[in-house]
């Protein structure tokens, strides 16, 4: 009796310690997989938005560790520009099947005067916590000096907005020629040079993606309001994965019914059926992404 309470209080203690060693291997946020702070980095190099889509979609680029739709491979990253006047708001998304299309992040650009403009990326609210804003880093330093001579100057600090007009990409958006790029690629059609692969756990993700972060920070407050403003109508919005962090509800749906996956933040799942009210939303497949 003694020995059979024993081996219980073992199996609790050792499930106890997988549930949270489960949790320690997701993100806080389900966007966490997809760094925003890459995403500018590799959005900086582009020549073109194609080039920056390709570039999103290569693996040793370390910014998409992404499987929203858990089919065991990473998402193929879309990129499309939504464009009014000297507005831009380029658009990152992701197909989870034929018909459910999730949006990632978008970068706002607004051009400030005839050689600046101004960006930030922003994390979509269903993946990433609220008010998500990723913007180059720049610090300026500036010295006091003191009566001491030299030695006793006074150094301080102060991060300042980076003007990104000469960045490849932005004038290429910017230039007379420019036609409006959105991606010709969806759902079952993607380009052969692209092979998805299995995701990264998230600490060796996190690690992989730590040099983005040197240069781009987040910060709390949205600086570009206007293309935030022509984005929010065209926003896409996936059924299949409700919303974000570690208590992600993830929605199944079959010819009868949905079944609604719920998971605590212990890892724990619960299902719960409702009736289905939309037979072509919310269906997953297991066919090419």
């Amino acid at each position: 009796m003694i020995m059979k309470k024993t081996t219980t209080f073992l199996l609790i203690i050792l499930s106890l310690n997988f549930g949270f060693s489960q949790e320690e291997e997701r993100p806080e946020n389900t966007g966490d997989n997809f760094s925003l702070e890459g995403a500018l980095a590799l959005f900086k190099k582009s020549n073109s938005l194609e080039e920056f889509e390709k570039f999103l979609n290569e693996e040793n680029n370390n910014v998409n560790n992404l499987d929203l739709n858990d089919d065991g491979a990473i998402d193929y990253i879309l990129v499309d520009d939504i464009k009014e006047g000297d507005i831009h708001a380029i658009v990152l998304s992701t197909y989870l099947d034929k018909n459910e299309k999730q949006d990632i992040a978008i970068i706002g650009i607004e051009k400030t005067g005839n050689e600046s403009a101004t960006l930030q990326i922003e994390g979509a609210a269903d993946l990433y916590s609220e008010n998500t804003f990723v913007e180059p880093n720049d610090i300026v330093e500036t010295s006091t000096g003191g009566k001491g001579g030299p030695s006793s100057s006074k150094i301080t600090t102060k991060q300042v907005i980076v003007n990104v007009w000469f960045w490849p990409s932005v004038r290429f958006l910017y230039a007379p020629t420019y036609v409006v790029w959105h991606s010709p690629w969806r759902w079952g059609f993607y380009p052969k040079w692209w092979k998805p692969w299995r995701p990264y756990k998230y600490q060796v993700f996190y690690g992989r993606c730590a040099p983005h972060r040197v240069y781009y920070h987040r910060v709390a407050t949205r600086r570009v309001v206007v293309a935030h403003k022509i984005y929010t109508p065209r926003r896409n919005h996936s059924t299949v994965v409700v919303h974000n962090n570690r208590r992600t509800t993830v929605v199944r749906s079959n010819n009868r019914n949905t079944t609604v996956v719920t998971k605590n933040k212990r890892g724990n799942v619960k299902a719960v059926r409702v009736k289905k009210t939309n037979p072509t939303r919310g269906r997953t497949s297991g066919g090419r992404r």
